[in-house]
């Protein structure tokens, strides 16, 4: 029996919201003092000439990272996708069946506790489709591989779903268990954690929504600043490949890249640099947000506003595609110290990450 395509009119006129959020914050807390007791090497095998106390602190310093979050042995991407999803959709009040696309962010798959192996057929969107119990088929879902920006290109990509008339409601989450593909001979294995944030957008009357957005991918020389590698321990005789980076070479491609991409998103807006309340970013590594986001200002002729970068890595770590998603949920919340964001705010949404891919969403809520 043929199924009937999905035929809406365009919602140009509509405003596009995130009408609901929801998260999932790993229970396990893992310190940075845990990491005492872990032989770490250089990336040609040697030996790094300090202590682990040292190493630990000059990390601490850098990132910002004190504790980061990892998910119980028994639990995959797909099942905190899950646990995201139903409470993004509990606090948007829809009906489930309801939804036209189910997009899910991810990097590296189910990966389960103890393999080496990545699992992502069926795609994580089905599996989260099918734990959300919905039957109708007209709801599909894709899995988006973008690095750590791809929970805000999951978010355009809905965005240009609504708009072009092909979908009334989508569900975009962004997950990851990176505890589960890192290194524990590599010093950046500490920055790594898991999580999961998810969002309902939808076309709504309301005033607000997506403004403006912007996304580039440079993959000349840079397609390969994040990728996947074998141990720094050399003489391990396990088989399988970690997530690795050229920490130098993205540090100094973001904090060029990044602002410049920002400004031109905001400026396609036609809102006030002044307007912005928040600015979420991806959070990656603390010194370097703020460079980030500095130098953004500083496009402007200003200084960086003061408490305009709320910063949950400190104890969530870098979750990937789902820090940004947490990090909003977590402040809509009242969760997040000193930090709030009120109906008719402006926020930058950017991020940064493998391909190398970098976009930003001006969004008023």
């Amino acid at each position: 029996m043929a199924i009937p395509t999905k035929l809406f009119k365009a919602n140009n006129a509509m405003n596009i919201k995130i009408t609901g959020t929801g998260s999932y914050i790993p229970d396990i807390v893992e310190k940075n003092e845990n990491f005492q007791n872990h032989e770490f090497y250089n990336t040609d095998g040697s030996t790094i000439n300090h202590s682990n106390e040292v190493i630990i602190e000059k990390f601490k310093a850098i990132t910002g990272i004190r504790e980061r979050r990892y998910v119980k042995s028994h639990l995959n991407s797909s099942d905190i996708a899950f646990f995201a999803a139903e409470r993004a959709i509990v606090d948007s009040k829809i009906n489930p069946e309801a939804l036209d696309y189910i997009i899910v962010a991810h990097n590296y798959g189910d990966v389960r506790h103890g393999s080496s192996q990545s699992d992502t057929v069926p795609s994580i969107a089905s599996r989260v489709k099918h734990l959300l119990g919905i039957k109708n088929p007209k709801c599909v879902a894709y899995d988006i591989l973008f690095g750590c920006p791809g929970w805000v290109e999951a978010i355009i990509q809905a965005n240009a779903f609504i708009k072009a008339g092909m979908a009334k409601k989508c569900l975009v989450i962004g997950t990851e268990t990176l505890s589960r593909v890192t290194d524990k001979h590599d010093r950046d294995s500490m920055i790594y954690s898991d999580g999961a944030g998810a969002a309902v957008v939808e076309a709504t009357n309301q005033e607000g929504g997506i403004i403006a957005h912007e996304t580039a991918t440079y993959a000349f020389d840079e397609a390969h600043f994040i990728y996947f590698g074998e141990s720094n321990n050399q003489v391990s005789d396990e088989n399988r490949r970690y997530i690795k980076m050229y920490g130098r070479k993205i540090y100094e491609f973001a904090i060029t890249n990044v602002p410049a991409a920002m400004k031109s998103c905001l400026d396609t807006s036609g809102i006030d640099i002044k307007q912005v309340k928040k600015i979420l970013i991806h959070q990656a590594n603390e010194k370097m947000d703020e460079a980030i986001v500095k130098r953004f200002y500083k496009l402007y002729n200003m200084e960086m506003p003061e408490n305009i970068m709320p910063m949950s890595i400190n104890y969530l770590g870098n979750s990937s595609v789902a820090t940004i998603p947490t990090l909003y949920d977590i402040i809509l919340k009242g969760e997040l110290e000193n930090h709030a964001i009120n109906k008719g705010d402006v926020i930058i949404f950017a991020s940064v990450g493998a391909g190398m891919n970098i976009n930003a969403i001006v969004y008023q809520v």
